[in-house]
């Protein structure tokens, strides 16, 4: 494309990959944030690829299998990155196949001989995971531009040929969606004692509730909580809930090391990711629970999105499935 001005707004795990897609794309990307990187949500994230509250599911299915790829050339080619793969298992009590897993032709059942405690099954796949505190600060060296600090009130008062849209949960104050709501994260970040650092364990009931443990180079991340919430809830941990967290920990055969922290944050779910253009704002946001799992998937979307306005300036593509 030519050298078109683009303005990404949001600077979390969406908002950088965004930006990133569009450098390489030979876009001229400057991104603005009022809370950059490990400040925003995914700063708190347990960064683990795993489709999580988000949809619709094809969609879902076909930006994760991009971003798995991406993660695992990461892996292999820049381990300072923070990007390891783990052997995930996705514990269940109905036979039925994971909703998100069309495009995950690896992913496998097994009915025995798998870690968690009982369940009737466990889907085992190898999923690639981040350390969000080494992979945004990677990803935020390959911008061109410096980052702007800034807050945008309308995306009318941002400068740029197009404006990308990666605000998250911000975005229904910006753009009044109704159709946003906040679910509230809350995670115990522990030492590993006993816990295997290659394995990862998932495990939802029927009355929504979860637990996940999620180690990473040097502590494990435990979880979790989904609460549906206001945008305003504060960011404080109950001690209820981390007691509930590491009551299932214990049930499901870990023995977790000391905690060393617990974090909070808001996921920004929408009954679909809207990956969609108006005019020169494209918009990236919604994708709930998996941001870390749908970034380059979805900033590949943005990319084409980008690019089809270049040829057809009458063309104003809707979401991309």
């Amino acid at each position: 494309p030519p050298m078109s001005q683009v303005s990404v707004v949001g600077g979390g795990i969406i908002g950088l990959t965004s930006a990133l897609a569009l450098q390489d794309a030979g876009f001229d990307v400057t991104l603005l944030a009022d809370r950059p990187g490990l400040e925003s949500v995914s700063g708190v994230a347990g960064a683990l690829w795993h489709p999580f509250r988000c949809a619709p599911p094809a969609l879902v299915s076909r930006q994760a299998a991009l971003t798995r790829a991406w993660y695992n050339q990461l892996a292999q080619e820049h381990p300072s990155a923070g990007v390891d793969i783990l052997d995930l298992y996705e514990l269940r009590d109905t036979e039925e196949t994971p909703w998100w897993s069309a495009d995950t032709p690896d992913l496998r059942p097994m009915h025995s001989g798998f870690p968690g405690g009982d369940a009737l099954i466990a889907w085992h796949v190898k999923a690639p995971r981040a350390e969000p505190g080494l992979l945004i600060p990677w990803l935020e060296s390959l911008l061109i531009r410096p980052i702007v600090r800034r807050k945008v009130l309308s995306f009318q008062s941002v400068p740029g040929d197009l404006v990308v849209n990666c605000t998250g949960l911000g975005a229904r104050s910006l753009l009044h969606d109704p159709d946003l709501q906040a679910i509230f994260g809350h995670v115990v970040v522990v030492e590993p004692g006993d816990i295997d650092p290659g394995v990862s364990i998932s495990r939802s009931w029927p009355d929504d509730s979860v637990f996940y443990s999620i180690p990473r180079r040097s502590e494990v991340v435990l979880g979790g909580c989904v609460e549906p919430c206001s945008d305003d809830r504060p960011l404080i941990p109950s001690p209820a809930t981390r007691d509930a967290i590491l009551l299932r920990a214990r049930q499901a055969g870990l023995r977790p090391g000391r905690v060393i922290r617990e974090a909070c944050g808001l996921r920004p779910f929408r009954t679909s990711i809207r990956v969609q253009r108006e005019g020169r704002v494209i918009h990236n946001y919604g994708h709930g629970g998996a941001g870390y799992t749908l970034c380059w998937g979805s900033a590949l979307d943005v990319v084409r999105l980008a690019l089809s306005h270049a040829t057809d300036p009458g063309d104003t593509p809707a979401l991309v499935t």
